[in-house]
């Protein structure tokens, strides 16, 4: 009963166990406040885990606000340890968490940081992709991190060829950082896109 609850409460018909391939993936958001290292990962990976337990296949994006483009070269001091992806990508401890508690193969792609989003937002201009407009943060960085985000989402990360049904989506550092108010207006902009009850 409880788990019919929690899916009539996300929108998902009590019957159905799977999303039906036509309906977009729900997103859900874990951030924090004022406080670093207060247990967003965990949460995000024991939310994961609840979606696994009433059927649902989930998939995890952890979004770093830092400048770095990954964890790679950063101080073990500063930032803590570094989680190496089975791509390569050397990321945040908490993908190593979400691939634990989801029993999923995430890749380097999961881990968005300031530094790969304004990369790639360069990398663009740079091609002439923008043609010649003005590049800002809106529209261009926020469509970009929505862009890296839809794209996680709709990659399967279990063995099968079905995109996941459920996105976590951790938004590090604290919110009221400057570096994070990209990333929160882009989560806004998600939600008016993919709609309130999807988000």
């Amino acid at each position: 009963a409880k788990v019919e609850a929690v899916r009539s409460c996300l929108g998902f018909k009590a019957d159905i166990v799977k999303i039906p391939q036509e309906r977009r993936p729900k997103y859900i958001v874990v951030t924090g406040g004022v406080i670093s290292g207060i247990g967003k990962g965990i949460t995000a990976s024991s939310v994961g885990v609840l979606m696994k337990m009433m059927g649902l296949r989930p998939t995890a994006v952890k979004i770093d606000p830092y400048l770095n483009c990954d964890a790679g070269t950063m101080s073990p001091f500063e930032h803590g340890e570094v989680f190496v992806l089975n791509d390569g990508g050397e990321c945040d401890l908490d993908l190593g968490n979400y691939e634990r508690f989801l029993n999923v193969q995430l890749r380097n792609v999961s881990n968005i940081t300031t530094g790969k989003i304004y990369q790639n937002v360069i990398s663009a201009e740079r091609r002439g992709d923008y043609l010649g407009r003005t590049v800002q943060v809106v529209p261009h960085v926020t469509d970009e991190i929505i862009r890296c985000i839809q794209h996680v989402a709709m990659s399967p990360v279990d063995g099968e060829t079905e995109p996941p049904d459920v996105c976590i989506i951790e938004l590090g550092g604290t919110l009221g950082d400057i570096e994070s108010m990209p990333f929160v207006e882009a989560l806004r902009q998600l939600q008016l896109r993919e709609g309130w009850k999807n988000v």
